[in-house]
């Protein structure tokens, strides 16, 4: 009698957080190049945001989403200093429901104000916070956030591994937000690429993707 086929290796399990003015849907359309980089290796659950943002004068309302604002008007400047952050606790609480009943995750991929929420995420659970439990992040386009109730999140760097992408003409989120990001984090990988406010994924970077999530893929083989 022949031998049954193996059980199907387990993939890693991504929680991916969009940008501003984004949804879960619209993430996800754009990082189909990355969903098929990381299909044989990854898994990747999109969530929306619960702040809705205004649209644009003159554009329809497409279900525009953000994870918190810099102004009581409910919008949201990255390069704004700010003492407010309306609607961040409430992100905080879609975030901790969605490790609770889609968990558990191994790490979060997010992108522009995503990846600044994740970066902040990542300083709550490493200051004790249980309801975020994962062991890596990828923070593409991220940046600090400008809001003064956020400042205690970056005293203490963040040992968790992270991989920082960022471009160098990005408009949105100028390289050097990024950068200024990646002092708060020890010894954090990167991708540097020449393109703007989007997620690389052309053949280098591909590689390097991979290469970042090894060492839990091999851990999972090896089980």
């Amino acid at each position: 009698m022949a031998n049954a086929d193996p059980s199907p290796q387990r993939l890693l399990k991504i929680l991916c957080l969009h940008g501003y003015r984004q949804n879960a849907q619209t993430f996800r359309e754009r990082t189909g190049s990355l969903r098929k980089i990381l299909k044989k290796h990854a898994e990747l659950v999109y969530i929306t945001a619960p702040n809705k943002v205004k649209p644009l004068e003159g554009e329809e309302d497409s279900d525009q989403r953000g994870w918190w604002f810099s102004a009581r008007d409910e919008t949201f400047v990255a390069q704004e200093q700010s003492e407010v952050h309306p609607g961040y606790e409430d992100s905080l609480d879609v975030i901790a429901k969605a490790f609770s009943e889609q968990g558990p995750f191994d790490g979060v991929m997010a992108f522009s104000q995503g990846a600044a929420f994740a970066a902040m995420i990542c300083a709550l659970q490493q200051s004790g916070d249980t309801r975020f439990s994962f062991s890596f992040v990828i923070i593409v386009a991220g940046f600090c956030s400008r809001s003064s109730g956020h400042a205690v999140l970056y005293k203490t760097p963040i040992t968790l591994p992270s991989l920082h992408v960022f471009g160098d003409t990005d408009r949105v989120i100028q390289k050097d937000m990024s950068e200024e990001l990646l002092t708060y984090f020890k010894d954090p990988k990167t991708i540097e690429h020449t393109g703007g406010h989007f997620v690389p994924t052309s053949a280098p970077q591909k590689k390097l993707y991979i290469a970042f999530l090894d060492p839990w893929l091999q851990e999972i083989r090896n089980r």
